[in-house]
C-alpha cells in the first residue's frame, strides 16, 4: 500500500514538522509505504491527470488546501480526511451550520454578512442586533484561524465594535459566551469514530484554553455523553480522525466549540502516552482493504 502525506508547503515551524516525523515512522512501523510531498509539488494543471502509475493509494492530506484536495480526489485518490471536512472544520462558519444540521449541541452562532477587501464592515447594526441575541460578553472569532489565536472576547458594545473594526474585511462570526466553560475545555481526539484519548485543557489568566497561549492540561476520562457528542461533530462533518474541543454547559453537558481536521496531537502524546499516528496509520489501513 503507497500513500502520500501532503504538507503545506510554506510551514517551516517545528511544530509542524515533529507531526510529520510522527506520522512518518508510525507509516514505517505499520508497513505503510508513504511519501512525504508538499502542496506545492503535488499541484498540477487543473483537469489533467497525473500518469497512472505516479498515483497513491491513498494521501494523508495534512494541509487546509481544499482545492488541491478537491483535485486529488477527482483523480480517484482517497483522502484522509476528506476535501469536504478539511473544508467544513477550515471555516468556522461552516462547522456552525454543518453541526446546526446535523443536531449536534453548540453555541449560539450568528455569522457576519460578507463585505470585501477596500470596503470592510462600514454598517454595524447586524453587530449590535447579534450582541441583543446572543448576549454580553460575546465571542467574536474570525471564520480561518488556529491555536486560539484569531478568538477574541468583547464584554460591551464599544469592545465589540473595536474588535470588527480591526478585522477589516475577514469573515468572522459572532457566539454565544459560555460562562461555564472559562478558561477549560476537553480536547477530545477520535480516530474511526472512536474517542481514543482526551486531555482537559485549563487556564486561569485567559477565558480561552489554548495551550499555545498558556494553557495547561493533564489527562481526562470523558464521559459517554462527551464521547458520544464529539463523535456526532465527526459524523456530521464527515472525518477520519479530529481533535475535537468541547466545552462544559451549565449542567456539564458537552457543548462542541471547534472541529480541527489536522489537530496537533503532540500535546495529546505528551500528556496521555497514546500516539495518535499509530492509531491513524491502523484506520487508514483498515478503511483501504475494505
Amino acid at each position: 500500500m503507497k500513500g502520500w502525506l501532503v504538507v503545506n508547503a510554506f510551514l517551516e515551524s517545528y511544530k509542524f514538522k515533529d507531526i510529520y516525523e510522527l506520522l512518518l515512522l508510525s507509516a514505517k512501523a505499520h508497513n505503510i509505504e508513504i511519501q512525504m510531498l508538499t502542496t506545492a509539488q503535488v499541484s498540477g494543471v487543473v483537469g489533467e491527470a497525473f500518469a497512472e502509475n505516479e498515483l497513491p493509494d491513498f494521501a494523508l492530506f495534512w494541509d487546509k488546501d481544499v482545492l488541491l484536495a478537491r483535485q486529488l480526489e477527482s483523480k480517484g485518490v482517497r483522502l484522509f480526511n476528506c476535501a469536504d471536512a478539511v473544508e467544513a472544520c477550515d471555516n468556522k462558519a461552516l462547522t456552525a451550520i454543518k453541526l446546526s444540521e446535523a443536531g449536534v449541541r453548540t453555541p449560539r452562532t450568528i455569522i457576519a454578512p460578507k463585505t470585501f477587501e477596500g470596503v470592510g464592515y462600514t454598517d454595524l447594526s447586524f453587530a449590535y442586533r447579534a450582541i441583543e441575541k446572543l448576549g454580553l460578553p460575546v465571542v467574536i472569532k474570525e471564520s480561518y484561524g488556529s491555536f486560539g489565536m484569531q478568538v477574541y472576547l468583547a464584554h460591551n458594545k464599544d469592545e465589540a465594535v473595536e474588535i470588527v473594526k480591526k478585522l477589516g474585511h475577514k469573515e468572522f462570526i459572532m457566539q454565544e459566551f459560555v460562562t461555564t466553560s472559562r478558561g477549560r475545555d476537553l480536547r477530545v481526539n477520535v480516530v474511526g469514530d472512536k474517542a481514543v484519548a482526551t486531555i482537559y485543557r485549563y487556564n486561569d489568566e485567559d477565558f480561552r484554553s489554548n495551550l499555545t497561549i498558556g494553557g495547561k492540561m493533564r489527562a481526562f476520562d470523558i464521559s459517554e455523553e462527551q464521547a458520544e457528542e464529539a463523535l456526532k461533530a465527526c459524523r456530521a462533518l464527515k472525518l477520519d480522525f479530529a481533535g475535537v474541543d468541547v466545552m462544559f454547559g451549565e449542567d456539564d453537558e458537552p457543548v462542541i466549540c471547534e472541529v480541527n481536521s489536522n489537530t496537533h496531537f503532540r500535546t495529546t502524546l505528551d500528556c496521555t502516552g497514546v500516539n495518535l499516528a499509530d492509531l491513524i496509520m491502523e484506520h487508514i489501513a483498515k478503511e483501504m482493504i475494505k
